[in-house]
């Protein structure tokens, strides 16, 4: 199983998913991906990170990063399912037109499964993470406390206020 997004960074609702997947897949890839058209704040080896302190006690998930389609990633590993997180109906209609278009790009079956993120975690996005923690907003409990703390060493080591 595949849940690709660009974890930019990896947030509690991220990782609900992670670890829900990871009961019912034999492996789950959390894969990384460079999205032009989304601006990163964090590099992809900070990102990879990131996720390896997130989920390092899970002996299932692995990390892998790309760029280009997803279909391409998908068709050149073998991957049977993606997994895409929804947090409210906003994200069904992006995320179902995308679905569609990549099952017409698979050369393979694969599945395109939905999992809904735990309503705790509904309101949380990279994006507004990265907002709050900019203006030295307080993110506990929105990114796991190890991604927390790596995200104050690199705003410390790059000078950031």
């Amino acid at each position: 199983m595949l849940y690709a997004g660009t974890f930019d960074p990896i947030t509690n609702g991220h990782l609900d998913l992670i670890r829900r997947a990871s009961r019912i897949c034999e492996e789950l890839v959390v894969g990384v991906l460079t999205n032009p058209a989304k601006k990163t704040k964090y590099s992809m080896d900070e990102r990879l990170e990131m996720i390896r302190l997130a989920t390092e006690s899970l002996d299932n998930v692995v990390t892998d990063h790309f760029d280009g389609l997803l279909a391409d990633y998908v068709v050149n590993n073998h991957i049977s399912t993606v997994l895409r997180g929804l947090r409210a109906g906003i994200d069904f209609e992006n995320e179902i037109q995308m679905a569609q278009m990549n099952a017409r790009l698979y050369k393979e079956r694969t599945e395109t499964i939905f999992m809904m993120t735990d309503p705790s975690h509904s309101f949380i996005s990279s994006s507004i993470v990265k907002e709050v923690f900019s203006y030295g907003g307080d993110i506990s409990g929105l990114v796991p406390t190890q991604v927390y703390e790596y995200m104050k060493k690199i705003k410390e080591e790059k000078g950031d206020k």
